[in-house]
């Protein structure tokens, strides 16, 4: 099969892919070229690991039944998280749970890293060393130097860490106490969150009890 019109556009952004979709074919076209090119095309970056996708459906208004054929397209690839979708007759919304931007590095002393969003940071946040965002903080690696979530007054936001050993947590307005007056922990990842203005330290397999929207495994 020959596909020779071009009206899907993919492009690759910093975090993902864009998904552009033309707006004036017949629809059925569309997704005779949005299979096609999934099956056919663009393998170098439609394989491997997840990757974040946005659906821009340009002015085309398209009704539940329409977005449910492209994502059943898109999902065919299990590598593919949609993220977005984009159309005049759909709000602008995020599918699933937020999303989390992914870092990988050493933040060292003096270095700030700074997200809009949820973060998870691979690596190690050395002392002196700097990471903030709006959203939540995951550092897979040692935390050692400051964390500030949910900067711009989200207080659900957490902080988690595989080490957990920072100089200053804070989340939201709220600043913590100095780590050698939390109560001795057992080692393992463990998280930071505000409980009746106050930050509690927990380990990671209690998170669950915060109440949030976390898929929960309960085994087979």
């Amino acid at each position: 099969m020959a596909v020779k019109s071009n009206h899907v556009t993919i492009k690759g952004i910093k975090d993902g892919l864009v998904f552009l979709l033309d707006d004036q074919c017949e629809f059925e076209d569309l997704l005779g070229e949005l299979r096609f090119k999934l099956e056919h095309s663009h393998q170098n970056i439609l394989t491997g690991p997840i990757i974040h996708v946005d659906i821009k459906l340009g002015s085309r208004e398209v009704t539940e039944e329409q977005k449910e054929s492209i994502l059943e397209i898109l999902r065919q690839k299990g590598n593919l998280l949609i993220r977005s979708v984009e159309s005049p007759g759909l709000p602008s919304e995020v599918q699933g749970e937020a999303p989390i931007h992914t870092v990988t590095g050493i933040i060292r002393s003096g270095q700030v890293l700074h997200h809009n969003g949820n973060l998870l940071f691979l690596g190690d946040v050395n002392p002196g060393g700097i990471i903030t965002c709006t959203g939540d903080i995951y550092v897979l690696g040692a935390l050692r130097g400051m964390a500030h979530a949910g900067m711009e007054g989200n207080g659900e936001a957490i902080i988690a860490a595989s080490y957990f050993a920072p100089t200053q947590l804070r989340i939201s307005e709220m600043i913590s106490r100095p780590p050698d007056e939390w109560e001795t922990r057992e080692s393992g990842m463990e998280f930071a969150y505000l409980k009746d203005g106050a930050m509690q330290i927990d380990k990671m397999s209690n998170i669950v009890r915060l109440g949030r929207d976390f898929n929960v495994f309960k085994g087979v």
